[in-house]
């Protein structure tokens, strides 16, 4: 049997899914670096698992995670989302997320892209840590305090610097399996390109 980090619920076969196949994985993508966005903003004050459940919910209310589209959604789209069960109804968050759609486009802009824009707060490498026991991990850094000041003055919502930790920790920025975990090194060789 492989070895996992200590946090994966064994008993969850979608949660040890996500942490075999996704989570650590070093994501260039803007479509995706949105969608962990959004899906990491709405998990504020929540446990990942009430977040990961409703995915497929989120895809389908947030069109497939398409920026472009959901920085258009107006109030009437909120009202609409307000509605829908299989998402997380809570107002600040759906209209957070179609904000950050916004400013999401804006950081493009800026910078080429999304992705370009995060990868320069690890110098575009991955940041690999040592984690040894459950106590190693950490929630914040100094590099999602500064990402996460830098997002806020750009006009995101519900990105504080755990929020923001948690997404680097996602998209493969920072490597935080655990030094026994079986996908440490495969996540980091899929680095070495």
């Amino acid at each position: 049997m492989c070895e996992r980090c200590p946090w994966v619920d064994l008993s969850k076969p979608d949660y040890v899914e996500y942490h075999d196949k996704e989570w650590g994985v070093p994501v260039h993508d803007d479509k995706k670096m949105f969608e962990f966005l959004l899906l990491e903003s709405a998990q504020a004050g929540l446990s990942w698992y009430t977040i990961l459940k409703r995915r497929e919910g989120y895809r389908e209310a947030f069109a497939d995670f398409d920026y472009k589209k959901v920085a258009t959604f107006t109030q009437d789209d909120v009202e609409r989302l307000m509605q829908n069960s299989a998402i997380i109804r809570n107002r600040a968050k759906i209209e957070a997320a179609i904000n950050n759609a916004s400013r999401f486009m804006e950081v493009q802009q800026e910078f080429g892209s999304f992705s370009e824009y995060m990868w320069g707060f690890v110098d575009n490498k991955v940041v690999v840590n040592d984690i040894e026991t459950i106590d190693d991990y950490v929630a914040t850094s100094p590099i999602s305090d500064a990402l996460s000041k830098d997002l806020k003055k750009r006009g995101f919502k519900f990105i504080g610097s755990t929020i923001i930790y948690s997404h680097l920790q996602a998209a493969g920025l920072i490597n935080d399996h655990s030094n026994q975990c079986f996908r440490k090194k495969e996540v980091m060789a899929l680095t070495k390109s």
